[in-house]
This record gives C-alpha cells, sequence and structure tokens, in this order.
C-alpha cells in the first residue's frame, strides 16, 4: 500500500468537566455535575495513542485549546482583571462559565473535515475547520483549530486551509464525525460520504426530538471548497429517528475504512438506495464495497449508543486485515460483545478487536472514533506533516510528564472559578505549544 491513514488524536484539556453541555448526548446529560479526572483522562487517552503507534500504525497528536475562555467571556460584558472576569461568570452565570470551560476540543473527529489529494481537482489535502455552530461551548472553537491545523500541516505544496463555514444553522457544520470515505488504498481516489441531519432547504424529513446538527447544504458548501468530484461523492440523510434516539452524529451509527462501511440497519434515511449508490460510485474506481449491516435484532440503537459500538476505529494492519477498537463499554455489554466475537470469527475483512478504556471521554459522550480526526497521505505528505506531533516513545514519555506537571486530578463546576487553574491552563498549553512545535497558537500567546 502506497498510502497511510494517519489517526490525530486530541489530547484532553485540563478542564474536564462533566457539564452535561450536549442536548441530544445522552451520556453527556446523563453524567452531569459528576467529579472528572482531567490528569486520568488525558493518560487514557495517550495509552490508546501509544499503543496503537507500537502497533505501526500512523499517530498523532492535536492539542487541547485554551478555557475557560476568557476573550468570549469579556465580548459577553464581564470586565476586569481575569480574576475578575472568572468571579463575575461563577456568580452571574455558572452555567456560562461551564460553557466557555469545556474540554470539547478533544473530540477531534468534529475539529476539520479532511479530504485526501487525491480526490481533490487541484491535488492538494484539503481541511475545513468545522463551525460547530449547534452548540455554543463548540462553535468557539473553529479559529484555535484552523491555527492549529495550519501549524501541523504547513506545507502549501500538499495542505490547502479553508475557514469554518458561516455561523448560522444554514450551514451548520460537524467535522468529520459525518463524513466518511471508501474506497481502496489511501493514496488513490475514494468515493468520499458526507452525511447530514436534515436539509434546510426542500428537505424531506428531520429529528423533532434532538437537534440535527449537520446540513446538506454545509456539506454540499465544503465538497466545492475541496474541488471534490462529483462523480465519486454522495451525500446520504441520517435517519430522523436514530437522531432521536441519541445518535447525535453519523460516527454513533456508522464507521468505515477503505471498503469497509459497517453501520446499523437503522443507520440512513433510505438505506438501501444509499448504499447502492455507493456502490455504483466504488465500482466506477474498481473498488467493491463491503457493507457489513448490524441487524436491529442483534444490536439495539440504544445499545449501540451506550456502547458505542459504532463510534469505533476500523484500522487496517499490516498484514491488509483490519481491527476494531471499541471502548470497554463494549466488553461489558453481553450482547453486543457476543455480535463483535461472532464477526471477527466470521471470515470477513474484521479479525481483531482491541479494547481500551476510555471511562472518562465516554462518560461525556465520546468514544473510541469521537477522539480521533484521519487524514489520508501519501508518503510526500506525511514527509510534510510537522514531525514533532507524531507520537513515538520519547513523546510520550515527554506528555505524560507534562500532564503531571499540570493536571488535577480532580474538578467540579466550582473549581472552573478558581484563577489558579486558568493559570495552570496557560502555563501547560505555553509549554505543549513548544513540545509539540506549533508556534503561537492560543489567543493568549498573541
Amino acid at each position: 500500500m502506497s498510502g497511510y491513514e494517519v489517526n490525530f488524536d486530541g489530547l484532553v484539556g485540563l478542564t474536564h468537566h462533566y457539564a452535561g453541555l450536549s442536548f441530544g448526548n445522552e451520556a453527556s446529560t446523563q453524567h452531569r455535575n459528576s467529579v472528572s479526572n482531567p490528569k486520568l483522562a488525558a493518560k487514557q487517552g495517550l495509552l490508546k495513542m501509544k499503543a496503537l503507534a507500537d502497533m505501526g500504525f500512523q499517530q498523532g497528536v492535536l492539542p487541547p485549546q485554551e478555557r475557560p475562555h476568557l476573550p468570549t467571556l469579556r465580548k459577553l460584558g464581564f470586565s476586569g482583571s481575569d480574576e475578575s472576569v472568572l468571579a463575575q461568570a461563577m456568580r452571574t452565570s455558572p452555567r456560562l462559565l461551564s460553557a466557555l470551560s469545556s474540554a470539547s476540543s478533544m473530540w477531534t473527529a468534529n475539529a476539520a473535515t479532511v479530504s485526501p489529494s487525491p480526490d481533490s481537482q487541484d491535488g492538494k489535502v484539503h481541511f475545513t475547520a468545522a463551525n460547530l455552530n449547534n452548540k455554543f461551548h463548540r462553535a468557539i472553537e473553529a479559529e484555535t483549530t484552523s491555527s492549529v491545523l495550519r501549524a501541523i500541516f504547513k506545507d502549501e505544496q500538499y495542505f490547502a486551509h479553508h475557514d469554518a463555514l458561516p455561523q448560522v444553522a444554514l450551514f451548520g457544520d460537524e467535522g468529520a464525525a459525518n463524513h466518511n470515505r471508501l474506497g481502496g488504498d489511501y493514496a488513490k481516489r475514494g468515493v468520499q460520504v458526507f452525511v447530514y441531519g436534515k436539509q434546510e432547504f426542500g428537505g424531506e424529513s428531520a429529528p423533532t426530538r434532538y437537534p440535527a446538527r449537520q446540513t446538506r447544504e454545509a456539506s454540499e458548501a465544503i465538497a466545492r471548497l475541496h474541488q471534490l468530484h462529483e462523480q465519486h461523492t454522495v451525500f446520504l440523510q441520517q435517519n430522523p429517528a436514530v437522531i432521536d434516539q441519541g445518535v447525535f452524529h453519523n460516527d454513533v451509527i456508522a464507521v468505515s475504512n477503505q471498503q469497509v462501511l459497517f453501520h446499523h440497519q437503522q443507520a440512513f434515511l433510505h438505506q438501501q438506495q444509499g448504499l447502492d449508490q455507493i456502490r455504483r460510485k466504488m465500482a466506477s474506481l474498481e473498488t467493491e464495497l463491503v457493507a457489513i449491516e448490524v441487524p436491529t435484532s442483534r444490536v439495539s440503537v440504544g445499545d449501540a449508543v451506550a456502547t458505542y459500538l459504532f463510534n469505533s476505529q476500523i484500522l487496517t494492519k499490516a498484514d491488509g486485515k483490519m481491527m476494531i477498537v471499541v471502548p470497554e463499554e463494549s466488553r461489558q455489554h453481553p450482547g453486543v460483545w457476543h455480535y463483535l466475537s461472532e464477526m471477527v470469527a466470521s471470515g470477513g475483512p474484521i479479525d481483531e478487536i482491541k479494547v481500551f478504556d476510555l471511562r472518562e471521554s465516554m462518560r461525556n459522550g465520546g468514544g473510541p472514533a469521537c477522539l480521533r480526526l484521519r487524514v489520508a497521505l501519501n508518503g510526500a505528505e506525511l514527509r510534510a506533516v510537522n514531525p514533532r506531533v507524531m507520537m513515538n516513545d520519547t513523546l510520550f514519555a515527554t506528555l505524560n510528564d507534562w500532564v503531571d506537571r499540570y493536571y488535577r486530578d480532580r474538578l467540579v463546576q466550582e473549581d472552573l472559578a478558581d484563577p489558579q487553574l486558568l493559570h495552570e491552563g496557560r502555563a501547560a498549553l505555553d509549554a505543549l505549544t513548544s513540545i509539540l512545535g506549533l508556534g503561537n497558537v492560543y489567543p493568549f500567546q498573541q
């Protein structure tokens, strides 16, 4: 194989706490006001990154963002010293302070949509930072996300960067969590599948209980920005009924890797027609779709959401077979684990399961797939990536020492007004940008 899929996982931030900010994400809501452990959360993520790097997979690191986000608090009328701003926010609007302290940038599947160079008419890898405008605490991420991506993927010969789409509901964009790419070799052209929750102009149907965060109009705009070939691009609507059951992103009900699409029976609206369209477009690239459909009779939508069966990673091993990475919650559910065990023993493309304990992330509603942004690269493009963000023994040890130095092992909402937490965070991020060679990507560094 001449190409690589590089997974860039988000480092959990110092203000990781359970605020229940994400309406429609039932795990997030369920664990609101629980005591969090930022240090453990960061180390759980680092262990996952290091384990995959040790298995031979290309693994990178994306840094957390600055929180609490003082610039937004000041825009909203809080004034005076940093300490005064925090105190005022906690006194008058603790929920607002909590939102502006969210460590949600850890879920880098929402950081951006990425199109590999063979799919783009100009032959470059394209990045569009997600505007995430359905949730206030995430809508403030795009500017720093863009700065970080530009610092990692600098070389204009290979990489093209686009600003986030306009911050309006019409162009609601949740990034790669609603985007799949199907094909063969990572360095050859594939079929890009954009999954949307609703169509604002002339849409057929939409969820009624929970919001549809991705619009078709946003997906179409990104396809234009990335100069994608129409004959190899597909737009599918997520099943509104499963959104209303807590499937807030496509990656909670479906996941892909190369020619494999692992999905639930109820994942998409007009599912058979959509799969047939994907098959036809893949056939034009001489690649055959392998659709692994999980029946409702084996795994209900509710159990899929509770265990994050589909919020998994499927990775191609050196021997060409695939491994599925799932959270511990999938192993603890008898029905889901029985299904997975049968699948890997069936002789299909996925023949191995790897389980990780990601409890701190899972309790806030993010599993293995939420924590990573996939970037398909050829050899020259991989060599052009900032090498200091790539996981290895040295970086793993350095980042664990960094976490030990700066992170707390207990955090509740009242701690967010502690000025010392703000200072700890800024010192930590200042050190981290030096470790990762990113330059000044945060507002406080400007």
